[in-house]
């Protein structure tokens, strides 16, 4: 079966499977991973993600298994939004809108970083609600 252009797709091992959640260890590396010299320079940053996905019961998988996890592609792009685009867009409102109002620009900045900082505390409070909207799955390797 062909990945699908629309998906987001990681391979990882299955660490631990239990009635409600299957553990996946993802391996999460930057482009500079596959450099020859990676060793020598310290500035790769591969590292260990792990998720906790419900467990399907209607397929079997093992412990050790190496499985792909995947989401839809529109999920990554949402998150993306959620993530850098609407607080710099919040960021930049402010600065730019205090600026006749307040002259002492210390004061525009931290009421800006505040403003920034108000966005992700709803964000956090809306934290289950996103959790039901990112939807991940697995899938054997075939």
């Amino acid at each position: 079966m062909a990945r699908k252009k629309e998906e987001i797709v990681h391979e990882g091992e299955i660490v631990e499977i239990n009635k409600d959640f299957t553990t996946v260890r993802l391996t999460v590396s930057s482009a500079c991973s596959s450099c020859h010299a990676k060793g020598m320079c310290g500035m790769s940053e591969e590292q260990d993600k792990v998720l906790m996905l419900p467990t399907d019961p209607y397929t079997v998988y093992s412990e050790g298994e190496k499985v792909e996890v995947c989401t839809k592609k529109s999920m990554g792009l949402k998150a993306v939004w959620i993530s850098y685009v609407i607080p710099l867009a919040i960021l930049l409102i402010l600065i730019l809108s205090l600026s006749p109002v307040i002259g002492n620009e210390a004061l525009r900045g931290l009421i800006s970083i505040a403003g920034v900082g108000l966005y992700y505390l709803v964000i956090w409070l809306f934290r289950d609600r996103l959790s039901n909207e990112f939807v991940f799955y697995i899938r054997k390797i075939q």
